[in-house]
């Protein structure tokens, strides 16, 4: 039994799929995964399916019908996870814009160093982005620069999807009382934990733009974030953050 869960939510990630389950599975330190599957039209399920006669009780998927959001996939994985006693639960994309080979160092970062948050982070020192257009750069960098205006968070990239929890986190935060279903969700995981003060640790990684299949960025993603961020804000103030 391992004491840490991947979770990678998919949908259209057939190009992909084998590849990271893969290379997760060949890290010297022993990570489970769990597959979030929205379902793919591709086929992407069914290529997880055939690897779970390979990979028995270390490789699972949770299928689930329709797009329903980013936020919505973690939240169904961080239940799962809960409940299956893991202790570091991890969120990562399918597309190795996020390097499986981090996964140790944030591990590392919560185990050895105090965290109960590590973030895989893209601005902690500098800018470490390769293959973005510089519009989508720049909206990602300002993006997280308002939400520490705004929100008063610490944190160099707030917007970051590749991130380690310890459970004790996940069980502080009312999963179900979550607002965002897309990449605000990001921003929202953070400040709640930042308010009920577990240590978070930035651990710079460079972030690699896919390869193959497509991006599911949007700009109403990013609206969502905007506008979500000064409502979060405000309704922190009448909320008990004691644990």
């Amino acid at each position: 039994m391992s004491d840490s869960l991947v979770i990678i939510p998919t949908f259209n990630e057939k190009e992909n799929i084998e590849n990271i389950i893969r290379k997760v599975f060949s890290l010297e330190k022993n990570f489970h995964i769990l597959i979030i599957d929205d379902g793919s039209p591709d086929g992407t399920a069914d290529i997880v399916k055939k690897l779970i006669a390979e990979y028995k009780e270390t490789l699972f998927i949770e299928e689930r019908t329709g797009k329903l959001g980013l936020g919505t996939a973690y939240i169904h994985g961080f239940k799962w996870a809960l409940n299956k006693k893991y202790e570091y639960i991890f969120e990562m994309d399918a597309d190795f814009s996020h390097n499986p080979d981090d996964l140790i160092r944030l591990y590392s970062a919560n185990k050895n160093e105090g965290g109960y948050i590590a973030i895989g982070s893209r601005y902690v020192k500098g800018v470490n982005i390769v293959n973005w257009p510089m519009s989508r750069l720049l909206m990602s960098f300002f993006a997280s620069k308002y939400v520490k205006f705004i929100t008063g968070m610490p944190i160099h990239d707030s917007t970051a999807g590749f991130k380690c929890y310890r459970r004790a986190v996940l069980e502080t935060i009312n999963l179900d009382d979550i607002s965002f279903v897309g990449y605000a969700f990001q921003i929202e995981m953070k400040f709640k934990a930042w308010k009920y003060d577990y240590k978070i640790i930035e651990v710079p990684v460079i972030f690699t733009d896919r390869t193959l299949g497509s991006s599911k960025m949007s700009g109403g993603i990013f609206f969502e974030a905007f506008f979500g961020v000064i409502q979060m804000k405000l309704k922190s103030f009448f909320k008990n953050w004691s644990r």
